[in-house]
Parts: C-alpha cells; sequence; structure tokens
C-alpha cells in the first residue's frame, strides 16, 4: 500500500513536470524507440538498455522532460537495478553529479518507502545508507552532466566504453 502511495506521489510529480515544461516551451522529441535498441549490438549501450527495459518489463519513459526520458539510460549507465534501492541510488548518483530539486525529492520519497518496507528486504538500512552515500559519492567523481549528456548518440558505442567516458 505504501509504495503505491509513493508511486503515485512520483507519477504525479513527473506529470506535473511534464505541464511545467509544455507550459515553458521546453518540448523535446522522444528519444528511445524500442525496436531499433533491440536491433543493436550486444554489449551496446543501446543493446543493454533495451535488455534493461525489457528485463523489468518497462516501456520507455516518454513526456516532456528530456530528463524523465532518459532516467532507464541512467541506470544502465549505472548498473543501479529498477528496485527501489536502485531508483533511489540512481536519485542520489544524480545529486552528486549535479544537484537538481527534483531528484532530491523523489529520492525522499523513495527513501521513505523503502523505510517502511525494510523488515521485507534484503538489506539493512547501514546497508541502504552506505549504497546511497556511494551512489552520490560516485556522482560527484563522475564526469557527467545529467542536463548535457546525449546517450541518443552513443546508443552503438560498447557500454563499458560509455561508462569511461563518463568516469562511472
Amino acid at each position: 500500500m505504501q509504495t503505491s502511495v509513493s508511486a503515485r506521489f512520483v507519477d504525479r510529480a513527473l506529470h506535473a513536470g511534464d505541464r511545467l515544461a509544455r507550459n515553458l516551451g521546453m518540448d523535446s522529441r522522444e528519444l528511445t524507440d524500442i525496436h531499433r535498441l533491440r536491433q543493436l549490438p550486444e554489449g551496446s549501450f543501446g543493446k543493454e538498455l533495451a535488455n534493461f527495459l525489457d528485463r523489468h518489463q518497462l516501456v520507455p519513459l516518454s513526456g516532456i522532460l528530456r530528463r524523465k526520458q532518459l532516467h532507464d539510460s541512467v541506470h544502465v549507465l549505472t548498473g543501479y537495478e529498477a528496485d527501489p534501492l536502485g531508483e533511489a541510488e540512481v536519485q542520489a548518483f544524480l545529486l552528486g553529479a549535479k544537484f537538481f530539486l527534483p531528484n532530491l525529492l523523489v529520492g525522499m520519497v523513495l527513501m521513505g518507502a523503502i523505510r517502511r518496507q525494510l523488515p521485507h528486504l534484503n538489506y539493512s538500512q547501514q546497508e541502504v545508507r552506505q549504497r546511497l552515500w556511494q551512489a552520490y559519492w560516485r556522482g560527484r567523481r563522475a564526469n557527467f552532466d545529467p542536463d548535457r549528456w546525449q546517450p541518443e548518440q552513443l546508443l552503438e558505442m560498447p557500454l563499458d566504453r560509455v561508462r569511461h567516458r563518463f568516469g562511472v
């Protein structure tokens, strides 16, 4: 029940961000074509993105906000999973790379959900804290700007080379 409350909050926040971006004239085209990604060579960044989406039964995020559309690409870049802790790690990584208030807010909502679910999860509160700090400092050390990177130009490149390019 608590997870659905958190998921609804995040979903509403993303839709509100889309509305705001549209009102500010910040429209962006759809960036991810899953059919094209599936055709890319094994080990390429794009193929790994398709594999991630398929493994978690996700469809590419769409909408106005570029950061929203690129969210799953950050999962692939960093290797963080799509579970609540992996989602929080992505937010911590992004905060480390470049402060953006929505990442902080989404991260706080995820932390609340993780804290409530902790008795049912396979990690301790100390491990959660440690992994989030590691993700934050990994973002701080990375040569990564979430607003300027263009993963759509890196899709055919091997994932390890993409990670090396950004120091991830």
